[in-house]
């Protein structure tokens, strides 16, 4: 195989050996080795374009919103103290003027990285399918997608207080209870009350389970709540079920949520400035798109299909962010 096309690199006795890159394998992007000459157009139309059925990028956009910005850019870190301070001098004196109220938030400077994942693509393994391009690309982006979702799941939970609930079916149990004071107490913090809630796969089961469990008309009633009813129930803004899965240590899947219920602040249509809890910074790319995609034939049967966008997911504010890990009966007993 040509050496050219030798992409990844291995420590091995303190020098660095080049590797090839396997036919039908995929490998981080090396921005130094792409330029305009394999942009492709119409497959970073169709990566823009592109929809999983609201899943992926739903849970994405719920979790951690994006906000678009430069390359570079500046974000305040919103200081909670200074939003419910109560003045004593707001009354202007004859002749002067008003009190000045200076924002005290940190500025921080921020930037966003260069992400992306490279598959190699062997044309005899996809001869005779007309939009294999496409859906090396969509598969790309799933992957795209899944770590961004992977990372943000996992700041807000670094940064959330986290509470242990057991949710069982006994009598004494009541899981929206528990979420009504985990709202509360996350208000308490942060002086707002958060407006979305994520439950896992595992978490929104044991909900309705326990609720099932109760044998009781409000029981039955709770435990079949849609996420629109329990989010108007708790009078928060939306509550979502995240069902992705991840390949786990072992031959199995993990949730990314799994067993956690989180609770934050996050908007829609979100500024640098605005107070919530977590941002998912991107920056277009020079066309405006948040995709490029780059066609790269390496030779007469390999080709390189990359996928790359501009991101950053930041917690801007880690007060009123709480966790619920949801534990069973079952699960104690083992």
């Amino acid at each position: 195989m040509n050496s050219d096309i030798k992409t990844k690199t291995f420590e091995r006795g303190g020098e660095s050996e080049a590797a090839p890159v396997q036919p039908g394998q995929i490998a981080l992007a090396n921005a130094s080795r792409f330029n305009e000459a394999y942009l492709s157009q119409p497959l970073s139309a169709y990566a823009v374009g592109w929809s999983d059925d609201g899943s992926l990028l739903g849970d994405l956009d719920f979790v951690a919103p994006p906000v678009l910005v430069p390359r570079r850019f500046e974000y305040r870190k919103a200081d909670n103290s200074e939003e419910f301070l109560d003045e004593r001098e707001d009354i202007r004196a004859i002749g002067a003027e008003f009190r000045r109220v200076e924002p005290t938030g940190e500025i921080v400077l921020g930037k966003t990285y260069n992400k992306g994942l490279t598959l190699r693509v062997d044309l005899d393994q996809v001869s005779g399918i007309e939009s294999w391009r496409q859906m090396a690309v969509a598969r790309l982006l799933r992957r795209l997608l899944r770590s961004e979702l992977r990372r943000a799941i996992s700041f807000l939970y670094n940064a959330a207080s986290s509470t242990p609930a057991v949710w069982s079916g006994a009598a004494a149990e009541d899981p929206d209870s528990d979420l009504l004071n985990a709202l509360e107490s996350a208000a308490d913090d942060s002086g707002l009350k958060p407006n979305r809630i994520l439950f896992g796969d595992s978490a929104w089961a044991a909900r309705s389970l326990s609720h099932r469990a109760q044998s009781t008309a409000g029981g039955f009633a709770s435990a079949t709540l849609s996420p629109e009813a329990l989010a108007a129930l708790l009078g928060v803004e939306q509550v979502r079920r995240c069902s992705q899965r991840r390949q786990g240590p072992g031959a199995g899947k993990v949730g990314f949520a799994e067993n956690l219920v989180l609770l934050f602040s996050a908007y829609a249509h979100q500024s640098v400035e605005d107070p919530s809890n977590i941002k998912r910074f991107v920056t277009p790319c020079e066309d405006g798109s948040l995709y490029r995609v780059y066609e790269q034939a390496l030779t007469s049967k390999i080709t390189d299909i990359t996928v790359e966008h501009y991101s950053n997911i930041v917690i801007t504010s880690s007060p009123g962010i709480a966790a619920l890990a949801i534990s069973t009966q079952s699960e104690e007993g083992d």
